[in-house]
C-alpha cells in the first residue's frame, strides 16, 4: 500500500476514534440518567440569593416515581410556606396552596417556592423527543470540545422539536468522561439567555448518577440564584397515597 495512502487512513482512524460522541447519542446518555429504575425519596434544601435581600432558606420533601412520571414537592420550611406542594403526574402539574387549599395548573418551568429551581428541575426529560442537535447548512452538528470547571467536556446546542417545552433553545456542557451534564443554558426564541444551570457532587441513585448540587442563575434578573441540595436519599418502593393530591391537602392540616 502507498506510504502516504497508509498514513492517511490511520490518521482517519484516529480521527474518528477520538472524534467523540454524536449529538444523539449525547442526548441519549442524557435522558437514561435522568430516568431512575425505583422511587426516591430526599431531603431537598433551596437557598435563595436576590441582590439587596440576602438569603432564603427554604426546605422540603420529594418523592419521586418515574414509572409514571410523578414527584411531590412539600414544602417544610419556611413556616409562612409549610404545606404548601407541587405535584406532577403524567403531563399535568399542579401548584398546591395551604392557605387556599387549592390546586392550579400551572407549567413544568414553574418556579418553587420563588425560587430559581423549576418543575423540570425534578422530573426525568424524554430529551430525545423533546430537542434535537442544531445543525449548520451543511448538516454539521453544533459541538463541539469545551472546559467547565477547567474540566474537559462536550458543548452541545439543541432546538426544540415539539411545542411542549420550557425554552425553546438549549446548550448542554456533559463531561467527556461520562456523559453526565455539567451545565446548562436556556435561551428564549430571540436567543436570549434567560437560564444557566451547574451540576456536581454526583451519586449514585437507584443506577443512576444523580447531581447532589445544583446552581440555577437567572440569567434575566442579574444576581438572582438558587442553591439546590438534596441529602437524606433513600431508594425504595413509595406509599402510592403520596402520589396524590389527597395525601399532599391531608400534610397541610
Amino acid at each position: 500500500m502507498n506510504r502516504k495512502l497508509l498514513l492517511g487512513t490511520v490518521a482517519s482512524m484516529l480521527s474518528a476514534a477520538f472524534a467523540g460522541p454524536d449529538g444523539s447519542t449525547i442526548l441519549k446518555a442524557l435522558e437514561t440518567n435522568e430516568t431512575l429504575s425505583q422511587d426516591v425519596h430526599s431531603q431537598v434544601s433551596l437557598t435563595e440569593t436576590r441582590p439587596g435581600q440576602g438569603a432564603k432558606a427554604m426546605r422540603c420533601e420529594y418523592y419521586r416515581r418515574d414509572s409514571d412520571k410523578s414527584f411531590v414537592v412539600l414544602m417544610t420550611a419556611p413556616e409562612s410556606d409549610r404545606g404548601n406542594g407541587y405535584f406532577r403526574q403524567g403531563e399535568h402539574f399542579w401548584m398546591y396552596r395551604r392557605n387556599t387549599r387549592t390546586f392550579q395548573h400551572v407549567n413544568r418551568d414553574e418556579s418553587i417556592g420563588g425560587s430559581d429551581a423549576r418543575g423540570q428541575d425534578f422530573e426525568s426529560r424524554p430529551l430525545t423527543q423533546m430537542y434535537a442537535p442544531v445543525v449548520d447548512a451543511q448538516g454539521k452538528e453544533a459541538l463541539r470540545a469545551d472546559t467547565v470547571g477547567g474540566l474537559p467536556c462536550w458543548r452541545l446546542e439543541v432546538r426544540a422539536i415539539i411545542s411542549d417545552v420550557d425554552y425553546p433553545r438549549k446548550t448542554f456542557w456533559v463531561h467527556q468522561s461520562d456523559l453526565l451534564l455539567a451545565k446548562d443554558q436556556s435561551f428564549s426564541t430571540s436567543g436570549t439567555l434567560m437560564h444557566s444551570g451547574y451540576y456536581t457532587n454526583y451519586r449514585p441513585v437507584a443506577s443512576r448518577m444523580v447531581p447532589m448540587r445544583q446552581v440555577h442563575v437567572d440569567e434575566v434578573e442579574k444576581g438572582n440564584r438558587t442553591l439546590m441540595d438534596l441529602s437524606e436519599v433513600q431508594v425504595g418502593k413509595q406509599d402510592p397515597k403520596i402520589f396524590t393530591k389527597a395525601w399532599i391537602e391531608s400534610q397541610s392540616k
